[in-house]
């Protein structure tokens, strides 16, 4: 299930579980649509205004950390109407084959993979480490990337070097995702907000040069936690999708397709997350991105 849009006199190219990418000269416009899936499987229910947080945030840190790495944003601006405010006009990239995943907590996958063999993606971790627990420095743990309706797969260091094909530009992926991560792990720390792992996706631009793509540090690619709210031993509330994964785990669904339409609560709850997420990272409500973005109010 895609739910693709279709923008009149654009040719369609891609139709992930969130975006669609359209051709646009010999550049690409990336639309965020309000879809959320759990357990890379699509609810046929949407979250107003989701698409909007996520290409608000991103542009946020895209303007923050350019002197970090550069990125593929051209334009939100030069977009056509009834995109404004969740479309991107953005360079091509030559995009890389994995998934450049950070941690500074321990959670998630990461914190089963730990269960199990006391490491994660093959990086051995101090023993007694708690869920949720705060690492002794951000970690590098990069995954497979995933077709439709796959999960990624983390993987270790070594393979992930196979996958690339080149050695010394994983780790200068690893130092690019690392630098990326502490800066706004620093600034959303001074928000109120622990970030707890992320993950970028890189690629090469028509000059050669590594350019972080796709988006960066939103609810969707990241997991948000109220800083005052910490507690290890436990998994902690949040600014992103977590809240439908819970409801999801609890549902019966199997995690197989279809997936289950949202109740109207799970709705509105996830839709104050996000918007909350975009309040605190950016300091700013959503009614100020899209009136800078020239949209129509959510």
């Amino acid at each position: 299930m895609s739910d693709a849009a279709t923008l009149e006199g654009h040719k369609l190219l891609a139709s992930g579980k969130v975006r669609e990418i359209y051709e646009e000269g010999d550049r690409l416009l990336m639309v965020a649509s309000d879809r959320i899936s759990t357990y890379d499987v699509i609810h046929p229910t949407p979250i107003p205004g989701k698409g909007a947080v996520l290409t608000g945030v991103s542009v946020f840190w895209f303007e923050r950390t350019q002197g970090i790495c550069p990125n593929h944003l051209v334009s939100f601006t030069e977009v056509p109407d009834e995109v404004r405010g969740r479309a991107l006009l953005v360079e091509r990239l030559e995009m890389f084959p994995v998934e450049c995943v950070v941690r500074g907590y321990i959670t998630g996958s990461g914190w089963k993979d730990y269960q199990a063999t006391g490491a994660v993606c093959g990086i051995e971790l101090p023993p007694g480490l708690k869920e949720s627990d705060r690492l002794p420095e951000p970690i590098f743990t990069p995954a497979t990337k995933a077709e439709i309706g796959d999960h990624d797969e983390n993987v270790d260091y070594d393979r992930a070097a196979e996958i690339v094909g080149d050695r010394a530009l994983l780790e200068e992926l690893r130092r690019l995702s690392i630098d990326l991560y502490s800066f706004a792990a620093d600034h959303a720390r001074e928000r109120g907000i622990i970030l707890a792992d992320t993950k970028f996706e890189f690629g090469r631009d028509s000059a050669g040069r590594i350019v972080v793509g796709d988006e960066v540090l939103t609810p969707d690619s990241s997991r948000f936690w109220p800083a005052d709210g910490h507690t290890p031993g436990r998994s902690q509330p949040s600014f992103d999708k977590q809240y439908v994964r819970d409801w999801a785990s609890g549902s019966g669904w199997d995690k197989t397709p279809p997936a289950p339409a949202l109740p109207d609560d799970v709705v509105a709850g996830t839709r104050r997350r996000y918007e909350e997420a975009y309040e605190r990272i950016t300091g700013q409500p959503l009614s100020k991105w899209l009136e800078r973005a020239g949209a129509s109010p959510a």
